[in-house]
């Protein structure tokens, strides 16, 4: 049983993020910059949103966030969008989820510019995606595959379990798969038996966020599994979904949590947030 460090790639990926940006801003002037949208008080959304500005100022980057009540009105939180579409300085723009329940998510992402859209969330870079062309991929996904190359590990002809269809994490994480040439199967709540598809899986990538959905008894001799869940014990301790005391010493690669996919998503944040804005460079140019 391998760990899969994502603390240490994600930190090796940083510092690669760190010399683009500096690279950049010698060739061009253009420093990159990062918007982010913070509706409410949701002390999770808080802490995430605090890691990823942390994030950018290790990296050089410009960022600047939104904070807005949790009453304000959509009209309001699409205005603000709009503006920082026109902002040259801001090369990416997050909406930091879930939003309140009187505002529509999907109206909202989809008045992000694509080309700013760094959380890889608007129809069209989710159609980029499912059609195999180059664009922006949602964070955590994309570091899962990352990753999986890391250490090595090719998709390509294995049985890939996918619980959870999520927008953000289990349908693009699913796209990536087939596009790596994997087989791929896509569980989720209403899925009739789920160890029966988890027993037949090499690879087992799991975001249900339900504490020990994947128990030792779902998992065939020397699987990989990725455990995108997390999930705050009564206690405070950060977990998985997978209950990892007993189903590691099974696995030939296993991802621990903390420290496997969480640090992947803050570091493809920067590293897309860079990739737009070596693209508006070059548009400048």
């Amino acid at each position: 049983m391998q760990i899969l460090d994502g603390k240490a790639l994600a930190q090796k990926i940083e510092e690669k993020v760190t010399l683009g940006a500096k690279e950049l801003k010698v060739k061009t002037g253009r420093v990159p910059g990062l918007a982010v949208i913070l509706v409410g008080h949701d002390p999770a959304s808080q802490a995430y949103v605090g890691m990823k500005k942390k994030a950018c100022d290790r990296a050089g980057f410009y960022s600047v966030t939104h904070e807005m009540p949790d009453d304000i009105s959509q009209d309001a939180i699409l205005k603000t969008i709009e503006m920082m579409n026109l902002n040259p300085n801001i090369d990416g723009i997050l909406i930091q989820l879930p939003l309140p329940k009187h505002v529509d998510t999907t109206k909202i992402l989809e008045v992000v510019a694509p080309s700013k859209d760094v959380d890889g969330f608007h129809p069209y870079n989710v159609g980029r995606l499912a059609t195999g062309l180059d664009g922006f991929v949602p964070c955590t996904p994309l570091g899962v595959m990352e990753l999986l190359a890391e250490y090595n590990i090719d998709p390509k002809g294995k049985n890939c379990c996918v619980v959870g269809a999520s927008n953000i994490v289990g349908k693009p994480m699913a796209a990536l798969l087939l596009n790596a040439n994997a087989t791929v199967e896509i569980c989720h709540i209403f899925t009739d038996d789920l160890k029966k598809h988890t027993l037949a899986a090499d690879v087992i990538l799991v975001g249900a966020g339900v504490i020990n959905l994947i128990r030792e008894d779902m998992v065939k001799p020397d699987t990989i599994i990725i455990d995108i869940g997390i999930n705050r014990t009564p206690d405070g301790r950060l977990v998985g979904d997978v209950d990892y005391d007993a189903v590691a010493p099974k696995t030939s690669y296993i991802t621990p949590v903390p420290g496997g996919v969480g640090p992947m998503t803050i570091a493809m944040l920067l590293s897309n947030t860079l990739k737009a804005a070596q693209i508006h460079a070059q548009e400048e140019n």
